[in-house]
């Protein structure tokens, strides 16, 4: 008899806690196999297609194209085993290493009791109604049943907190046969709440899942929400007042209000995250300087000319930039507040601003600081594409330790760019253009550029900030100055 296995969401990369679904790659009785694609999904980083760890008939999918599921949610269910046609090693370890899948062996099958088998239950469409599959049935422990019952009257789930068809839980611990948890807990209905994460960071803060409201699909509670409440509960943030919108009869207060609201999901929603959270842990500071970048365009130029690939000036200002933070490692760091730490990094990932039609992103150059300037224009380069095409991956968009803002693009002088959290310190890089100038003791027509430098006050003062900034600047007016460092 075959085996039906649930594989759920993992979590693609640095605590994303849901994806959206763009595209089915199987359907329902397909055969796949170990390490298959199966879904094309997007996140708030990148468009990820996402392999099962199973090979078996695929019995049941979880959600349509365009639904948002958060991670820990089924995303199908396969056949393996038994009857199951062959598929490439069903019972094998997957090869493809998704957070919350290695690629060892997959984890020993738990006893259960059954009174009955459960077959899965799938409607009209294709999808499960509320993520329902045959281990919906099944209490937390693996038992079947309603709430794992069947052990006999009084006795008690292993499971730490009640759930529901659903897998959320009520936050309250054991319960009996008889559905009852804890002694004097109040009786509610479940909580909406999947992610272990989610629990974990509410209890760390001290805060009943109860009182909440999810933001999520049908009130599922994440992790922003309980961040916000958190925030809310220690006095940082306060709710603007709330002006009273005249109303004329036959109209709703929705229907008064003026405007259009636009959920703060996807790539959005994160962006919007990082940089609240990078505003309200990191003390900022913006120095800036102008710089004639003559002798740059000068010498980029005669690079070009000389033959081979040609050298993009991003390319040229990442050399300067890890040449800089070789003398100003205090810039190469992160703060780590538990341990009241400031931990400099051995190595430069190199973040650099890239706008795409799915808004910003951040692409990193991985070990930037031992590469030329022609691997380095490479690099960007791929990223870049990769960004406009939507393929980059989560390990594209992770990791960086200091980032590099080219803003001019966008026909600007300057800016005060906000840090991009954990990380240390920004270079924004305005425009280039002919400005008055005084060269050689000369007034002259010259090309300038502005840089300005945020960084975190906590690894640093003034003079570092001022100090690394000025030998950019000193680059840039004079590449002959980067040759000593080389």
């Amino acid at each position: 008899m075959a085996q039906v296995l649930e594989f759920k969401l993992p979590d693609l990369g640095e605590g994303l806690t849901e994806a959206e679904i763009v595209r089915w790659l199987v359907e329902v009785g397909d055969v796949v196999a170990v390490d298959q694609p199966v879904v094309e999904v997007e996140t708030a980083k990148a468009m990820v297609e996402v392999p099962c760890p199973y090979g078996g008939v695929v019995t049941a999918r979880f959600g349509e194209e365009g639904t948002e599921l958060p991670v820990g949610s089924p995303l199908l269910t396969v056949a393996v085993g038994g009857d199951a046609p062959a598929s490439g090693g069903a019972d094998e370890g997957s090869g493809n290493v998704l957070v919350g899948y290695g690629t060892g062996a997959p984890p020993a099958r738990r006893r259960r009791v059954r009174t009955s088998p459960v077959a899965p239950v799938r409607p009209a469409g294709g999808a499960l109604s509320n993520g329902g599959s045959t281990a919906a049935a099944r209490g937390a422990d693996g038992t079947s049943g309603p709430l794992g019952t069947g052990r006999g009257s009084g006795a008690r789930t292993a499971a730490p907190d009640r759930t529901d068809a659903r897998g959320l839980t009520d936050g309250r611990g054991p319960t009996d046969a008889r559905g009852r948890g804890n002694a004097g807990a109040r009786e509610t209905g479940p909580v909406p709440v999947i992610s272990p994460l989610v629990r974990r960071i509410a209890r760390e803060n001290g805060l009943d899942l109860r009182e909440l409201t999810g933001s999520g699909p049908d009130g599922l509670i994440l992790r922003a929400d309980v961040e916000h409440a958190s925030r809310s509960a220690e006095g940082i943030t306060r709710q603007p007042e709330t002006l009273a919108v005249p109303r004329t009869p036959g109209t709703t207060p929705a229907a008064a209000a003026d405007g259009t609201r636009v959920p703060l999901r996807g790539i959005r929603g994160a962006v919007a995250d990082k940089l609240s959270r990078s505003r309200h842990e990191i003390p900022d500071a913006t120095c800036w300087v102008d710089a004639d970048a003559t002798e740059l365009l000068v010498a980029r130029a005669a690079m070009n000319a000389a033959g081979g690939p040609k050298i993009s000036l991003l390319a040229l200002l990442a050399r300067i930039c890890t040449a800089a933070l070789a003398r100003h490692p205090e810039l190469n760091s992160t703060v780590d507040m538990e341990a009241r730490e400031i931990v400099r990094l051995g190595h430069v990932h190199l973040g650099f601003a890239a706008q795409t039609e799915r808004g910003l992103v951040v692409p990193v150059v991985r070990d930037a600081h031992t590469r030329d300037a022609q691997s380095l224009s490479a690099e960007f380069a791929r990223l870049t594409e990769a960004a406009r095409t939507g393929t980059l991956t989560p390990g594209d968009l992770t990791g960086g330790t200091f980032t590099l803002n080219n803003y001019g693009v966008f026909g600007v002088d300057g800016s005060t760019p906000i840090i991009n959290h954990p990380e240390a310190a920004m270079l924004g890089v305005g425009r280039i253009i002919p400005k008055p100038w005084v060269h050689q003791g000369e007034l002259a027509v010259r090309q300038v550029v502005q840089l300005s430098l945020t960084f975190d006050h906590r690894v640093c003062d003034g003079g570092t900030a001022g100090g690394f900034l000025r030998y950019v600047a000193d680059c840039v007016e004079q590449p002959a100055v980067l040759l000593r460092s080389l």
